[in-house]
């Protein structure tokens, strides 16, 4: 894990006013905090296609029960393997302008929960051996958020405080360091998704990367100075 100083990317927005007989200056504060993903989601499924619907069904409940149960196999508990997408739909060949019924196509997508980051790629390998032919996301996440967005936040206040001093410097009158005011302004959700795609069998394993989670915080902060 470590730290990016956001002074280094962009000037903050700021203004200064008076209100009440009071000297405000108003800044903008951000921080932002990398950190290792420990978690990941993974959805992938079954696409069948047949002339028979019902055919069409069987082969996809058969496929998608033996992916589960490969799944599962891995350590996966039946909690963290949830149907995130389940649909019929009608294929048609165009030709000339003419609509022909192709015959029906079944979709089944799961959404498979990993907290062994390193084995997100072994689950995608595993699925797709055991009859999965579609993976449509695979997000990475930390488990606890909370604990990196406090410290972006803490970053941001930092960042907030270091504009301040520098502006009020530039200015030529003297700060108050203590904002009386600070409002949060957003929070980034540490995900980071893969475009959908779809798999054929292999025996080549799959390297997913994870790379790394950017946590950003904001705040708006208002100091006095005289």
């Amino acid at each position: 894990m470590y730290y990016q100083n956001p002074w280094m990317r962009a000037q903050p927005e700021w203004r200064a006013f008076s209100r009440n007989g009071q000297n405000i200056l108003e800044v903008t504060g951000e921080g932002s905090v990398y950190v290792a993903p420990d978690r990941s989601i993974v959805t992938l499924g079954v696409n069948s296609e047949n002339m028979n619907l019902t055919d069409a069904q069987q082969e996809n409940n058969e496929r998608t029960t033996k992916v589960i149960q490969s799944l599962i196999s891995l350590g996966i508990s039946k909690e963290n393997i949830k149907t995130a997408d389940y649909r019929i739909e009608m294929v048609y060949d165009y030709e000339n302008g003419k609509q022909t019924l192709r015959g029906y196509r079944v979709v089944h997508l799961l959404q498979v929960l990993n907290d062994k980051i390193e084995q997100t790629g072994f689950i995608v390998d595993t699925a797709v051996k055991n009859g999965a032919n579609t993976v449509t996301n695979i997000e990475f996440k930390v488990k606890n958020p909370q604990i990196y967005y406090s410290q972006a936040l803490a970053l941001a206040l930092n960042d907030a405080q270091f504009k301040a001093v520098e502006l009020t410097k530039e200015m030529g009158v003297t700060l108050n360091k203590v904002p009386f005011s600070i409002q949060e302004l957003s929070q980034t959700s540490p995900i980071i998704p893969l475009q959908t795609a779809m798999f054929a069998k292999s025996e080549a394993a799959t390297p997913i990367q994870p790379g790394k989670l950017k946590i950003s915080a904001s705040i708006q902060a208002k100091f006095s100075y005289f």
